[in-house]
This record gives C-alpha cells, sequence and structure tokens, in this order.
C-alpha cells in the first residue's frame, strides 16, 4: 500500500466502489490526493482515538485501552464531574449516568478526554396512541391565500395544522425551512441552504408583526396584489416588498417598542449564542465584499469571536437587522408549534433536513474547522445519470466531528427539532458514508468517505429523545439492509414511497408487507405526482427537457397494470378504474405507523415540484397552488382522502403533539 493509499484509508476513504451500473472503479489519484488534503484533520484530531459509546439497557461494559496503563478515570459532563473511577481496562458507569456527551478523563488532572456518549436505547418513538396516523404534506412557499404575499407564510401554516385538526391528520409535512440567499432570492431550492441553523425570512408574515406599520403605510399594496396574481412565485418581487416591510418593522423595532419585545430579542439573541452572531455578520460581510467568502479580504476569510465583535462596532445596526429578521422568523415557527400543542396533534411540524449546505454559504464560512469546503456531495454513475451526480453541497468532516464530540452536529439537530415533532433526515445513507468529489474533479473521480455511524445515530437518539421528535431516514436507493437493520435497531423509521415498493419481477408489494415503525407515502417532491404518473406527463416532460426518464411508455403501461393488479388483490378497486381515493386506502391499509398524502396529489395537479437533474430550464420550487387556503376545507377530493382515511381507521390519535 503506498503512502497516499494509508492515508486515504486511515481518513476513512475508500479507495474501490461499485457503481450502479455494477461496475468496479478504483479512485484516481490525483482525486484522491484532494480528498486527503481536504479531510486532513486539525493537531488535536489526530491525536483522539474518536468517540466512546454507552447505550443505555445494551452496553454494560467498555474496554478502555488507556485504563490498562493508568487505572483511574473520571467523567465529566461539562465543568462538572459526574462520574470517577478506579481501574481497567474495562469500564462500568453508573447506570444512573446523565444522557448526553461526556468528556472520559484518564490523565491525572485532566479535564480533557475522549468523547464518550450515553444515550438512550433508541430515539424517540410518538406517543403509543399515535399508531395510525396520517400526515398533509405541503410546500409551504407554493400556498396561495387570499392574504399572503405571493409566497406561502407562518401564518398560512397556522391555518394549515388548523385544518389538519379538523380533517383528521395528526399534522402538516414540509419542505426544508432553511435560510437562503435573500438577495439572491431566485436560487430558490430548499434543499442547496445557505444555513440550516436558521429559517428562510420569506417565510415570515410582515403583517403579523407588532412593529409593521401597515400595508398602506408602507406602500406596498400595488405590487402585493400583482405578486398574489402570478401562476408562479415571483421570488424577486416576494423578496423585494418583504425585505422592505422587514426593514420597516426593523426600524420601528430600534426607535423604541414595548419593553418585553425588547427582553424576548434579547432573550433570543443570548440563546443562538456565537452562532447567531456569526450568520448576522456573513450576512453583512457578503453584501459588503459581493464574492465567495474565500475571495474575501484575508482577515475575514474565517471568523473569530473578536473579528464579529470588532464588526459589531462598525455595523451594529445591519448586524442587528439580520438577528432581528432571525427573532420574527423564529416568533413565527414557534407560533405554529403552539398552534399544533393547542389542537392535540400527536405530530404538529414534520420537517425535512438537507443533507448538506451551499459551500458559499454561512454554515460553511462559521465551521470551516467541521465543515469540507472543498468538495462537494454526490453520488457515483448510475442508470439514470450515467455520468454521476454533483450536488453542490458540503457536508460534515467526520474526523472533525469526532474531535468536537459532535458539536455542530448536535447544534444542527437542535436547530431542526427546536419546533417539529417529526424530521425526516434527507439521505440517511449520509450518517454511514457520503460520496464526495474534490472540486474541479468530475462525478466519476468521487470516492466514499465513512462517517461514524453508531456515533451519529447516538447523537441523533439524543437529541430526538430530549426534543420529543419522531426522526424518519430517507433510505431510498441502493442502501444495504445491513443498514436499515441498524437504524431501525436506533428507532430510527424508514421512508417507504409506494413507487420503488416493488418485488424483481416488478409487482407491488401488498400493504401486509410493508414495515410497521416506517412512513409509507405515495411519491416525493423529486418523482411524479399521482396525476403525473398515471398520465404519464413526469415521462414527456423529462424527454421534452432532453432527459432520458428511465422508463419507456411500454414500462409505464405494465406498471399501471401492476398497480391495478395490487388493487384487485387488496380488494380495493376491482376494475382497474383506479383513482388517488384507491391508493390512499392501500397505503391506509399498511401497518406503516404514519402516512403522507401529498396536496398536489389530493388537487390533482401533473407537475411535481422539482425535476431533478433540471435548473433554469425548468420552473422547479415555483410552482403556486391553484386552490386559495381559504378553500380548502371544503375541497371535494381533501375530505373524500380525509373520510377514507377515518374509515381505515387511520385517526390523530389520543397522543398529544409536542
Amino acid at each position: 500500500m503506498t503512502a497516499l493509499a494509508a492515508q486515504a484509508a486511515e481518513l476513512g476513504i475508500d479507495l474501490e466502489f461499485v457503481d450502479g451500473h455494477g461496475k468496479r472503479r478504483t479512485v484516481p489519484e490525483h482525486a484522491l490526493r484532494r480528498l486527503v488534503a481536504a479531510l486532513q484533520p486539525t493537531e488535536a484530531a489526530a491525536e483522539s482515538r474518536g468517540a466512546l459509546l454507552w447505550r443505555r439497557g445494551r452496553t454494560h461494559r467498555l474496554d478502555v485501552p488507556e485504563l490498562a496503563v493508568r487505572r483511574e478515570w473520571r467523567l465529566f459532563s461539562g465543568a462538572d464531574e459526574i462520574a470517577h473511577g478506579a481501574g481497567g481496562p474495562v469500564l462500568e458507569i453508573p447506570a444512573d449516568a446523565p444522557l448526553g456527551i461526556h468528556r472520559l478523563a484518564t490523565r491525572r488532572g485532566s479535564r480533557q478526554g475522549t468523547p464518550l456518549i450515553v444515550a438512550p436505547e433508541t430515539a424517540y418513538q410518538l406517543d403509543p396512541a399515535a399508531d395510525r396516523i396520517w400526515v398533509l404534506a405541503v410546500q409551504l412557499y407554493a400556498v396561495r391565500s387570499h392574504r399572503n404575499w405571493g409566497h406561502g407564510d407562518f401564518t398560512d401554516l397556522v391555518h394549515l395544522v388548523r385544518l389538519a385538526s379538523e380533517i383528521g391528520a395528526a399534522g402538516i409535512g414540509l419542505n426544508p425551512l432553511h435560510a437562503l440567499f435573500d438577495d439572491r432570492p431566485e436560487q430558490a431550492s430548499p434543499y442547496s441552504p445557505n444555513s440550516r441553523l436558521f429559517l428562510n425570512i420569506l417565510y415570515i408574515d410582515p403583517e403579523a408583526i407588532p412593529e409593521f406599520p401597515g400595508i398602506g403605510a408602507a406602500a406596498l399594496a400595488g405590487d402585493i396584489e400583482l405578486l398574489r396574481a402570478t401562476e408562479l412565485v415571483d421570488y424577486d418581487g416576494v423578496a423585494a416588498v418583504k425585505g422592505k416591510a422587514l426593514r420597516l418593522a426593523y426600524q420601528t423595532f430600534r426607535n423604541g417598542s414595548d419593553p418585553q419585545r425588547q427582553a424576548a430579542f434579547e432573550a433570543f439573541r443570548a440563546e443562538r449564542g456565537e452562532a447567531l452572531s456569526r450568520f448576522a455578520a456573513f450576512e453583512v460581510l457578503r453584501r459588503r465584499f459581493l464574492r465567495v467568502w474565500w475571495e474575501w479580504p484575508q482577515t475575514w476569510r474565517r471568523p473569530t469571536p473578536a473579528k464579529i465583535k470588532s464588526l459589531r462596532k462598525d455595523a451594529a445596526e445591519e448586524i442587528g437587522y439580520y438577528e432581528f429578521v432571525q427573532w420574527i422568523a423564529d416568533e413565527q415557527l414557534s407560533a405554529c408549534r403552539a398552534a399544533a400543542r393547542r389542537l392535540g396533534l400527536p405530530v404538529g411540524l414534520y420537517v425535512d433536513l438537507a443533507v448538506g449546505v451551499e459551500p458559499g454559504g454561512a454554515d460553511a464560512w462559521g465551521a470551516q474547522e467541521s465543515i469540507i469546503t472543498q468538495v462537494e456531495v454526490g453520488a457515483p454513475p448510475d442508470q439514470l445519470n450515467t455520468a454521476g451526480q454533483a450536488w453542490g453541497l458540503a457536508a460534515f468532516n467526520p474526523r472533525a466531528l469526532e474531535d468536537t464530540a459532535f458539536a455542530p452536529f448536535v447544534e444542527l439537530l437542535h436547530a431542526a427539532m427546536r419546533h417539529a415533532g417529526a424530521i425526516r433526515l434527507d439521505h440517511v445513507l449520509g450518517l454511514n458514508r457520503l460520496y464526495l468529489i474534490p472540486f474541479g474533479c468530475q462525478p466519476q473521480d468521487g470516492a466514499y468517505v465513512r462517517y461514524p455511524l453508531e456515533a451519529m445515530l447516538a447523537v441523533v437518539a439524543l437529541q430526538s429523545v430530549r426534543h420529543r421528535c419522531l426522526v424518519i431516514g430517507e433510505d431510498l436507493g441502493t442502501v444495504p439492509e445491513e443498514l436499515r437493520g441498524i437504524l431501525a435497531d436506533w428507532g430510527i423509521w424508514s421512508y417507504l414511497v409506494m413507487l420503488f415498493e416493488r418485488r424483481d419481477d416488478g409487482r407491488f408489494r401488498p400493504p401486509e408487507e410493508y414495515r410497521r415503525n416506517a412512513l409509507v407515502t405515495f411519491s416525493t417532491h423529486d418523482l411524479p405526482t399521482f396525476e403525473g404518473w398515471r398520465t404519464g406527463h413526469d415521462l414527456k416532460v423529462k424527454r421534452a427537457l432532453g432527459h432520458d426518464p428511465g422508463e419507456t411508455d411500454e414500462d409505464r403501461a405494465r406498471a399501471h397494470w401492476l398497480l391495478g393488479e395490487a388493487l384487485g388483490q387488496s380488494r380495493i378497486s376491482p376494475d382497474r378504474r383506479w383513482t388517488l381515493i384507491d391508493i390512499v386506502r392501500f397505503l391506509a391499509r399498511t401497518p406503516s405507523r404514519l402516512l403522507v398524502v401529498q396536496i398536489e396529489d389530493i388537487l390533482g395537479l401533473a407537475d411535481q415540484p422539482n425535476v431533478p437533474g433540471t435548473m433554469h430550464e425548468h420552473p422547479n420550487w415555483r410552482r403556486r397552488l391553484p386552490v386559495a387556503l381559504e378553500d380548502l376545507p371544503a375541497h371535494e377530493e381533501l375530505r373524500a382522502v380525509a373520510a377514507v382515511l377515518a374509515e381505515e381507521h387511520r385517526t390523530q390519535g389520543a397522543a398529544s403533539s409536542r
């Protein structure tokens, strides 16, 4: 083995892999060198031995080689010693040791040491009463209402939560709400965030801000009426009017408002701490320098608390504005969660967590020690993407996570779960390994990099229990069954899409073959809607764009026939004239505890929210719903879906929401 290969192996880089065609590929040397350079640990990380894991109910003894020499140990939670002992090399910690990420010190007089995760046996599993429930899934930006400004907002979400309660749903499923780039609003994909720690301010309802002087005083009435009438979201227009409204609200707030409001803002700033300061500073600096952050003046390429403090002296009003709008967004999303709690919804808000961040964004700039900014996440060549895929997203450095006792991962999960009753981990395979492509290399020249799976699952379970938040792992595609078993053992639910739940001969699996601890749905935002799939509209769209849909008209016709067969065998639709109601009834009969129905399917929309592999050539993440929110409660198909789910005993259950 060469020195380069040995370095790569030490860093968890697989030198070879099998792509989606079944072809064995060797990572090219030029790409391997760049990956090794990008993943090089800090000096402290190089000396660490990774994290130890103590799982309640499962772990009874740990082998710690250092104890064979030093024998004495102390366990610290922050600055506090919570346990100590002697003897080795076997460690036995007290059964009442608190859940958390602690430090095991074996050097006399030292409070530093190896991270030791005391984890619950599994992630949070919902109240047992919430056994057969369903959620209405909505792309929040797409919501049309008589009062919003051409883009769905958090007041719309409060009304959706109330609608969920009225129709027997357990909550509302949402696209990622992560902060994007509000000065580049047409860069609209919620899966390419500026920051996963903060919120997209376009979801703010300005009229719900106490300090907003009103549409008339802001002279925005004409612009808002135009935005309400558009078929697609006019992101530039929405960002312009909301930006003006938020600036006016901030000026009113700065000029003196209710002392309770001032105190609430200061409490939010204290709670979000350095992360909020860094994010606000980044928003100021990127507008000042108008370039990607690694091309900024050297002084500002890497943030420190001292630098941000000095910037605050120079740009206090601007930094305050970006902190203010994040407070408002958090406050309004919190009101949505509170509404769900009052109504007793078992899930409340079910939100998506993107797999990575924009390399030129706030998270990457603010956490350069833990996020790999010289590579992007992607996928190797497969049947649908013969050249492989590069997603333009940066990911965590696995060695840096271990060195920091997973603090950045904890911070991310806290941000995702703080208002949610359930989250979906996009591309959950990434907890085990990610396909990473160095900048300047082709997608087929990437490599798989391994992550500390068990430790990361322990952190997920720990945060899930702390927040009483269900975790669903998006495990679509080629995922080893042993990994699915590990995820299930940790209480991470599967994500079952009916379009993919088929046997080797193409036949649809019957309801009884679906897993119990799982979310089940017909399709996703990246796949055809029910109407699109039924009519073959998705195939036509992809061909018109010059994309191979990976399926012929004959393949689709056979899939239709097989679906009719499956529905007939389940005694749902014997005459093969199946409808969405038949699909919903089929999925309702699975043992899977959580069912998701997409609003696009209920409204009979042929176009899906996103066509993967396209950007400017297709209006992804822009289509507005054709029915106003105010008209949804009386919508015939929505009422029919709710009725059939009630017939199949899919109800809210007796559990109260978080």
